[in-house]
């Protein structure tokens, strides 16, 4: 049994755009990967001293960790559109604990018979089972739809555990054709991200409110621009006329991504706003993609930064029936140690956020166990976290 105890805290989020942050904790304890209480340090005074790990947030404050919800895995650590190796890793030190895979669509030469596509996505989706790079947890294995798929070969892939889908990267002559296979995913438990917008790369098409009414897929993939947004006009009725969930990504269109969380805040839709960074494509490999995001949103629009928070963590948890995202008994523990910038006008993350600073990332927990201290990518933060042991080997080179 592994236990830790993170203390300290000055101030916690929940994950929760309803209760964003947890007024009564400075505390959350783990037992083996799993958060098994949050509160005061001083009613938990018997869990702290039973710990094998103790962090000590320093006054800093502790969060879920990031989702990144669109991020382009293909297999091991390596990027082919990047030719980038440990990028994962590299993310896990921007704060992402999980990441998910929108389709293996970079791989090189990717099938588009049912046998491939169903391998593909079955051994993206069982290698990163057995792969946790940086110790983030890889939600892999998305089936790209193809107009070849049966409903047979959907009842394949939920046998096989698969849970994601991606459309808008197939052989269709018309996007609305897909219609039959994004019923045939869902009916077996698979949801479904469409893409949304113009045209990313050579094999998409652009994707237009027409069709996203017609094919009525589960998450409106970067509805903000994958890089080119949908018109306004159709943003606004993919909002008022679906239920969908509604990603907004760092390679995106950041003007449009403003209106839309907007939109949502006025309208009291903010549980269907998801985050991702839709990298690494054309836009790069950003391991600070979403962290980058959260600060532009929460300095760019009227919603409180920790709102904006539970849009990258809880949102994404609950939309794809996820085991982190959430500061509660039960949750996976996947937690960052966050705080404003050494050298910030403001005093913590949330008022750094505010602003549009990134903050530091000065430690990661995911799985319980200690991952990072003090971020080779995000500045140093004016509080660092301390943890007992002392784990030098965790220690960061910064830049």
């Amino acid at each position: 049994m592994s236990t830790l105890a993170v203390t300290g805290a000055g101030t916690v989020l929940s994950g929760d755009h309803r209760q964003p942050i947890l007024a009564d904790a400075d505390t959350v304890i783990a037992v083996d990967g799993l958060i098994t209480a949050v509160g005061r340090a001083a009613d938990l005074t018997a869990e702290i001293e039973a710990s094998e790990v103790v962090l000590d947030a320093g006054g800093a404050t502790v969060a879920p960790g990031l989702i990144d919800s669109h991020c382009h895995v293909v297999l091991g650590d390596y990027t082919p559109r990047q030719k980038t190796v440990d990028f994962l890793a590299s993310y896990v030190h921007g704060g992402i604990t999980s990441v998910v895979s929108p389709g293996e669509i970079h791989a090189q030469g990717r099938p588009h018979d049912a046998i491939g596509v169903k391998a593909l996505a079955i051994a993206a989706k069982s290698c990163f089972a057995n792969f946790r790079p940086g110790g983030m947890t890889v939600h892999a294995g998305a089936v790209v739809l193809e107009p070849v798929l049966t409903d047979e070969d959907f009842a394949d892939l939920e046998k096989a555990g698969v849970r994601l889908a991606k459309f808008g990267f197939g052989l269709y002559e018309d996007p609305a054709d897909g219609y039959e296979q994004v019923r045939s995913a869902q009916r077996h438990g698979i949801t479904v991200m469409c893409h949304s917008g113009g045209a990313s790369i050579p094999g998409s098409k652009p994707i237009t409110p027409d069709h996203l009414l017609h094919l009525a897929p589960d998450v409106c993939g970067h509805i903000n621009g994958g890089p080119t947004s949908l018109s306004e006009d159709g943003v606004d009725t993919i909002i008022e006329r679906t239920d969908m969930a509604l990603q907004l990504v760092q390679a995106g269109n950041l003007r449009s991504a403003v209106r839309i969380l907007e939109k949502c805040h006025a309208e009291g839709r903010i549980d269907r706003v998801v985050i991702g960074s839709d990298t690494p494509t054309g836009t790069g490999v950003m391991p600070l993609g979403v962290l980058k995001t959260v600060a532009e949103l929460s300095s760019l629009t009227s919603v409180d930064p920790a709102v904006v928070w539970a849009a990258a963590t809880g949102n994404n948890a609950r939309t794809w029936e996820l085991p982190a995202g959430f500061v509660r008994p039960g949750a996976a523990a996947d937690l960052v140690v966050i705080d404003a910038p050494w050298g910030s006008t403001a005093p913590d993350a949330l008022g750094a956020l505010a602003i549009g600073d990134i903050p530091g990332v000065t430690a990661v927990v995911t799985s319980g166990e200690v991952r990072a201290l003090t971020s080779r990518n995000t500045p140093r933060a004016a509080r660092l976290a301390e943890v007992r042991p002392a784990m030098p080997h965790l220690a960061a080179a910064g830049h």
